[in-house]
């Protein structure tokens, strides 16, 4: 467990703010606040892109949702289910590319194991729910334990996070869901290989030239990762029960702290 103290994003070198290419972003609960999209966050994503940066919302929300988001949002690209695919609308083509991490056939045999892993959490979990978005998925399984359900205890989330590891599943834990799957993928890889491949990018060797904005567990391989990841003030409640923290934290949380961000990158850009 990181002992790492988190830094006020104002402490961020205006240099370092100034060489930022790309902009990855959570949603739940860093852009979204109680549960909605506010026209703050909306217009801070449309800011960043406007001065030329590269905006990637990373989120474990389902196919059916990214595939709006990368039609309709002021972004370059989404990466859904946590890794498990990166979709990009071609504006000049009228054409939305999907890149999934595993084959069409391996997703059928991962959903009848999931499928297995859900009837088990649902009957030895009480209070637990699929994911009201479950039906939009194309590769993992989530389980609500506080979106559309009264909230779970802190011992309930991590039964249900052994019920996936116990069958071989990868498990992370959101603000609202446990998401689970199968494969080696995650929101880092995947966004690496998105970077990389589509726009140049090179976060493997040039991690400084990323930002990543986050609040919660599953956001803790991109905090590890990038240099000046930073957490809306909401992070803080995991403080001690996160793998990794980020550098650097707004002043406010959920859509108001990502607008915090976008406010900083743009000011240090003139």
């Amino acid at each position: 467990m990181t002992l790492v103290r988190m830094k006020p994003l104002t402490s961020l070198p205006r240099a370092a703010a100034r060489a930022v290419r790309a902009v990855l972003t959570d949603i739940d609960d860093t852009l979204t606040s109680d549960g909605r999209l506010p026209a703050l966050a909306y217009a801070a994503m449309e800011r960043l892109r406007a001065a030329g940066l590269i905006v990637v919302p990373v989120t474990g929300r389902p196919s059916g949702w990214c595939d709006l988001i990368a039609r309709q949002w002021p972004v370059d690209a989404v990466v859904g289910e946590n890794g498990a695919f990166w979709f990009r609308y071609d504006d000049a083509a009228r054409k939305m590319i999907r890149t999934y991490f595993r084959s069409e056939a391996e997703r059928r045999d991962d959903r009848r194991r999931l499928d297995a892993i859900a009837a088990e959490v649902l009957t030895r979990v009480p209070g637990t729910s699929l994911a009201a978005d479950q039906q939009y998925r194309a590769a993992d399984l989530a389980i609500d334990f506080r979106e559309d359900v009264p909230p779970l205890g802190a011992d309930d989330v991590r039964r249900i996070v052994d019920i996936f590891e116990r069958h071989g599943a990868t498990a992370k834990v959101s603000s609202i869901h446990v998401n689970g799957w199968y494969g080696d993928h995650d929101k880092l890889s995947c966004s690496l290989a998105l970077l990389g491949d589509v726009f140049g990018i090179d976060g493997r060797r040039h991690p400084e030239d990323v930002v990543f904005v986050g609040d919660s567990p599953n956001d803790a391989p991109m905090f590890g990762y990038f240099p000046n990841a930073v957490g809306v003030a909401n992070v803080r409640q995991f403080e001690g029960r996160i793998e990794a923290l980020p550098a650097y934290v707004a002043e406010a949380s959920f859509g108001a702290g990502f607008a915090e961000v976008a406010t900083a990158l743009l000011a240090a850009r003139g």
